[in-house]
């Protein structure tokens, strides 16, 4: 279906006749005898001319019309498309501190770092967030807003494929990105407030404590799911032979799960990529509330199609009008030798 965004402009059609015809019959006068019109041309002309007057006049018209059915906007509106919006609002906060570079996930065959392990989980959930609005906070030495609260799904993943480890320091201030997280949400409806927080050491820097921000989470009604992330056990080469570590040791456990369970959500423990799947697929369920679905058309401008048309005929009209001056110039020439 054709829509225009300014139809009343359809309106303006007559003016060129309107200038014409109101004009003072004193200035038609004087223009028919500098520069004679199309028709009184057209009656000294004979029929092939007078022919090719018509098709001028036809070709400005369109040219008019063109300019004017442009200047209207015309749009393609599409059928009727069903958007599922849910009133659901999540934060997501990703711990991008040196330690993320540990290399103790396995992950489609082979030995890759934390955040890589990351983005290709947290990628594919956010992908299945369709009619959700996600934001997400990046976290170091320092805490950011990368994406505000969108329905721009592709935008978040995009920017959150693009961070690398050391963009906000080395360090890590859980605190502050559960600060940053309440403070982008506590506007928000009361009954959905969701930050997710990953991170896989302690609170090393920052200004505001995590058990605080926690407290702060709690009076502004927001949820908060921890997952603590990395591997219980590695095996590495050492000069004495293998020996095992724990690659976790500074996963700091008890203060995550005393924010989750302070704020009414939950800590969940990811040592392998099965696991942070696991922990996705059960957040995937969590503070949904679904909305009244919703319409809408999708729209397509369509103004560049008449606005070439009228740039074409009012080419063809330009270049026809040099020759109807030349033949104007000629005419007068010659009426004014039969006169004398």
């Amino acid at each position: 279906m054709i829509h225009f965004e300014y139809p009343w402009l359809f309106l303006l059609l007559p003016l060129p006749l309107f200038v014409y015809f109101l004009a003072p019959a004193r200035e038609r006068s004087n223009e028919s005898i500098y520069a004679p019109s199309l028709m009184m041309l057209a009656e000294e002309q004979p029929a092939a001319e007078h022919n090719s007057s018509k098709l001028l006049i036809s070709l400005v018209t369109l040219t008019w019309l063109s300019f004017i059915t442009a200047m209207a906007q015309p749009m393609f509106v599409g059928e009727p498309k069903a958007l599922q919006q849910t009133d659901r609002n999540m934060m997501l906060a990703v711990d991008i501190s040196k330690s993320m570079l540990e290399e103790d996930m396995q992950y489609q065959g082979r030995l890759v770092n934390r955040l890589q392990t990351v983005k290709a989980v947290v990628t594919d959930f956010v992908e299945e967030r369709k009619g959700d609005r996600l934001g997400l906070i990046l976290f170091g030495e320092q805490a950011y807003i990368q994406t505000p609260l969108t329905f721009d799904l592709s935008t978040v993943k995009r920017l959150l494929d693009e961070a690398v480890v050391g963009l906000a320091g080395n360090k890590t201030a859980i605190g502050d990105a559960i600060g940053l997280g309440v403070k982008r949400l506590q506007d928000l409806p009361e009954s959905n407030r969701v930050l997710i927080l990953l991170t896989d050491g302690q609170n090393t820097a920052g200004e505001i404590e995590p058990l605080k921000a926690a407290e702060l989470a709690e009076k502004a009604g927001v949820k908060i799911y921890a997952i603590g992330i990395g591997a219980d056990e590695m095996v590495i080469q050492g000069f004495f032979g293998p020996r095992r570590v724990n690659p976790s040791r500074d996963l700091d456990e008890d203060t995550l799960t005393a924010i989750a369970e302070n704020t009414g959500g939950q800590y969940y423990r990811a040592r392998n990529v099965n696991e942070l799947e696991q922990i996705y697929d059960v957040l995937n369920q969590i503070e949904e509330i679904e909305s009244e679905d919703k319409t809408f058309r999708p729209e397509k401008s369509l103004l560049h199609y008449p606005l070439l048309l009228c740039l074409v005929f009012g080419l063809i009209v330009y270049l026809n009008q040099l020759g109807w001056h030349r033949r104007a110039h000629t005419l007068l020439n010659d009426q004014k030798k039969r006169a004398k």
